[in-house]
């Protein structure tokens, strides 16, 4: 065996074994009461939105799991901000995170790796 495939297989296995925690976590209240945003809240990281949405957490958002997921963001009719959207619908993550293009370009990467992974497991 490989030595990647290895460590693709280890990941893989790793993260199915956090989703149920990872699906089960709540947003962070960003308000604090005054009417502005929290600059220093903690919401889920764009790998865990990555694997939530490969899982099928947000089906019910309208976005497609496994490799359909894969499929039709590598042919480009999905996006990472209709993730990110279903995943403010989900209340996954605050709507701040629509407007930060460094949280989108991490969660295009983490897609990116998620469907070479996927690839190389087949």
């Amino acid at each position: 065996m490989k030595l990647t495939t290895f460590f693709n297989s280890a990941l893989i296995v790793t993260s199915i074994a956090f989703i149920p925690g990872i699906a089960g976590a709540q947003t962070a209240n960003t308000n604090n009461g005054s009417g502005q945003i929290n600059t220093d809240a903690k919401y889920l990281q764009p790998f865990n939105i990555a694997f939530l949405a490969y899982q099928g957490y947000l089906k019910e958002q309208g976005i497609p799991s496994g490799g359909a997921l894969l499929f039709k963001y590598q042919g480009g009719s999905l996006t990472a901000e209709d993730i990110v959207q279903a995943a403010v619908k989900a209340n996954k993550l605050p709507a701040q995170v629509l407007n930060d293009s460094s949280y989108l370009n991490a969660l295009d990467s983490q897609l990116t790796s998620l469907g070479s992974i996927d690839g190389s497991c087949n």
